[in-house]
Formats: structure tokens, C-alpha cells, sequence
């Protein structure tokens, strides 16, 4: 009963900082300080002080600012123009036509940026206009683009997966190749969706282009390679074993220079801008990390993650009722937060639950990061919503309402995860030891 009311207690703190405007950081920390004051013993203001100095000093938290800086950098050169004139060849005749440029440019960018608002936006700063001119349904060029935009969470290298990484201390470069399995299922089932939906809406669709030869596309895929080289660089070294995760972001970060300068892009305004950029959202991340990682051992402090994990075991649920609970809450709370928090907010007390039910720590890591891509897409807080609409000039709940049949097509992911878990587990346990 006495955990139960600690729980209450800080619920009500939480929500009262996050209701008054507080930053998340600030928040995390101030119900982690009111935990240990009220409830325990410990010096308070030491113990706070310790950890978020001690949670700054981390290796694997370096790859976080240099993926960042990489996704900055090519968000501010000319790839969405280079996906864009290298797929549409390939892609403009199949059913569903150029919306499935989105997809697949945003899967790949997703493969080079590592987050989901930057996906959307630079990967639909070219498609948006490109789309509409050629006379494609006004709800399907928006809602492939907010869906597909959410590969940017999950297709490593992942800022997302990093930050749980940081918080569980679970190995990013496993949490990264758990991704790619789940990334691709997501990319099938949003362009079978596509197809289905042109096949039952002909009406809806432009004319079919001119026949491309097969010589000429694969002259046009040239503008293609440089970004797949990428891709090859970052992700083939973490997954071969020559680099860490935090070695191959700075391979990325060098690269991507490489790349800018290659296509004319490179200038002085873009090398401030990327940094600058880079530094503003890394240093945000880096606070909330600080304090969700207070906030985990002042938890540890008052014992309510191991009373709640007894409590939640004593109930007898099932994984999969588990899960279903799991994926509520996360939605619910995404509706409200953005990604990163929610996932920094609930790994104190959810994770040791999971571990006592049995359920794999990569594996809901995955889970995780497809009910959070969900939140993506979910009003009031949902980022890609608020990026498509500062494009395309949509009322925001217009915007949601394109998204939805994409909001499903998550919910159908999270379920053959579930159903089939070695979509997450199968590659990282070919990496071994």
C-alpha cells in the first residue's frame, strides 16, 4: 500500500510539472529529487548531482550528436532531389505510381538520418510539389509521406534506439540491426497498401508515364548511389563488426561531408546551420537523458518499479495481455509527449516489469519504437502532423486524418511482430557475442 501511494504521489508531481510547463528534463528530475525527499532516506541533492554528471561520461551516448549532426547535414543538401529523379523511374508504372517514392525515399533516408521528423521533411520538401503537379490524390501524397516518415525511428541508425540503448544499457549496435528486419515489413505493407488502394481508386490516379528503358533508368539511378554508398558505410561497419555504433556515426558524419560536397551543396552557411542544428537537439536529448537516468535510480531508491513488477507478476498476465496493456499506455501517452520522452519517462519502472514476465529487452525495444512511431502520427503532440503541416499549409486534424489508414498499418506491424518475434531477434543473434 505505502509503494502504491509513492506512486500516486509522483504520478500527480509529474503531471503537475509537465502541466505547468516544465521541460520534460526538469520534470524527470524534480519527481526523482520529490521521490527520494519524501520517501526515502538518501541524500537527495547528492545522489542528483552524482548521476547526471556520471550519465554524461558515456561512450555510447557520443554516437547520439554525431548521427544527429549526419542527418542535419543532408537534410540541408540536394538527396531529396537525387531520391527522387533515381526512383521514380523504377517506380512510376507500378500501381500506386510515384506515391510509392515516398516509401522508399523515405526508407532510405531513414537509413541515413536516424529521425522521423527530419525524414518527413526533407524527403517531402521534394515529393510534395512533385506530386501535386502531377495530379496525385492530395490525401495519399500526405499520408504515405506522415507514415513513412516514421522509418525514421526505426530503420537504423535510430536516435530513438539510442536513447533506449543509453537508458537500458542494452547494445546499440544489436538494437540497430533489430531494426532493419521490422523496418522492411513496415515498407511492404505500406506499399501493398498503396498498390490495393490505386487498384479500387483508378479514378483517383494520374495517367501512368511514359515508358522509361531500362538502359535510361539505370542511368537515372546514378544520382542513387552515392547515399546507398552511404548506407553501405554506416550501417555494413556496425553489422560486419569493423566499428562501434559511435565509430560508425563519425564515418557517417565524414561521408555525409563527402556526399555534400559531391552534389554542390557544401557551403559555410550549411556547415553553421548543421551544427548548430545538431547541437540544439542533442543537447536537449542529453538533458532529458540526464534526468530520466536520476529519475531511474531515485526509483530504484523508493523499491516502486520492483514492487510494481511483483505486483504486475502476482496478476498472472499473460505476455500478450501485457503487451496489449503496454501498447495503450504508450499510445495514450504519445498523444501528449514526443518520442524520445516517452520512452526516457517509462524505462525506470517498465523495463524491470518486462524482464519479470520473460519478454526480451532488444525485442520490446523494437515494440517500443513501433508503438512510439504510432505517437508520431497521433494528434495533439504528433511531430510528423506538425512538419506536414508547416509543408502543405493543412488544417493538422486534416493532416491526421490522412494518416490513419497508416496508423493501422502500424498497428498490423506491431501485431506480426508479436506473432513473429524473430522479426526483431533474428539478425542480432547472428552477430554472437
Amino acid at each position: 500500500m505505502e509503494q502504491l501511494i509513492a506512486s500516486l504521489v509522483l504520478i500527480v508531481i509529474l503531471f503537475l510539472l509537465l502541466g505547468g510547463g516544465f521541460w520534460v528534463a526538469f520534470s524527470l528530475m524534480g519527481v526523482g529529487f520529490a521521490g527520494m525527499a519524501i520517501f526515502t532516506d538518501a541524500p537527495a541533492g547528492q545522489v542528483m548531482a552524482t548521476i547526471i554528471w556520471g550519465s554524461s561520461n558515456s561512450w555510447a551516448l557520443a554516437a547520439l550528436p554525431l548521427f544527429i549532426w549526419m542527418g542535419e547535414i543532408l537534410y540541408r543538401s540536394r538527396l531529396s532531389e537525387d531520391l527522387f529523379s533515381g526512383l521514380s523511374p523504377w517506380l512510376g508504372r507500378l500501381p500506386g505510381g510515384l506515391l510509392h517514392v515516398n516509401i522508399i525515399g523515405c526508407g532510405i533516408f531513414a537509413a541515413v538520418s536516424g529521425s522521423s521528423a527530419a525524414t518527413c521533411a526533407t524527403v517531402g520538401k521534394m515529393s510534395v510539389p512533385e506530386l501535386n503537379s502531377r495530379g496525385y490524390d492530395k490525401r495519399m501524397s500526405i499520408g504515405t509521406l506522415a507514415g513513412s516518415g516514421t522509418l525514421g525511428l526505426l530503420i537504423p541508425p535510430s536516435i530513438i534506439l539510442i536513447v533506449y540503448g543509453v537508458a537500458t544499457e542494452e547494445s546499440i549496435a544489436r538494437l540497430f540491426i533489430a531494426g532493419i528486419l521490422p523496418g522492411l515489413m513496415l515498407i511492404v505493407l505500406f506499399m501493398g497498401y498503396v498498390s490495393l488502394w490505386a487498384l479500387m481508386n483508378r479514378d483517383k490516379m494520374p495517367e501512368k508515364p511514359a515508358y522509361v528503358p531500362f538502359l535510361e533508368r539505370i542511368r537515372r539511378s546514378g544520382s542513387l548511389i552515392p547515399v546507398m554508398l552511404l548506407i553501405i558505410g554506416v550501417i555494413g561497419s556496425i553489422y560486419t563488426g569493423l566499428a562501434s555504433p559511435t565509430d560508425a556515426a563519425a564515418v557517417g558524419v565524414f561521408l555525409s561531408f563527402v556526399l555534400t560536397w559531391y552534389n554542390g551543396t557544401l557551403s559555410w552557411k550549411v556547415f553553421k546551420d548543421s551544427v548548430l542544428g545538431a547541437t540544439k537537439t542533442s543537447c536537449m536529448i542529453a538533458l532529458i537523458l540526464a534526468g530520466a537516468a536520476f529519475l531511474t535510480v531515485a526509483m530504484g531508491f523508493t523499491g516502486i518499479p520492483r514492487t510494481l513488477a511483483e505486483w504486475i507478476g502476482a496478476m498472472g498476465l499473460s505476455q500478450y495481455a501485457l503487451l496489449a496493456a503496454f501498447a495503450v499506455f504508450f499510445i495514450i501517452l504519445g498523444c501528449f509527449l514526443d518520442g524520445i520522452s516517452v520512452v526516457v519517462l517509462t524505462t525506470a519502472v517498465i523495463v524491470p516489469v518486462v524482464e519479470a514476465v520473460g519478454i526480451d529487452r532488444i525485442w520490446f525495444g523494437i515494440f517500443l519504437v513501433l508503438v512510439v512511431e504510432m505517437a508520431q502520427i497521433t494528434p495533439p503532440v504528433g511531430f510528423n502532423l506538425f512538419v506536414l503541416q508547416g509543408m502543405t499549409g493543412e488544417n493538422i486534424l486534416r493532416v491526421a486524418q490522412y494518416t490513419m489508414p497508416f496508423f493501422f498499418l502500424l498497428m498490423v506491424g506491431i501485431v506480426l511482430l508479436v506473432i513473429f518475434p524473430g522479426l526483431a531477434t533474428y539478425l542480432p543473434s547472428q552477430m554472437g557475442s
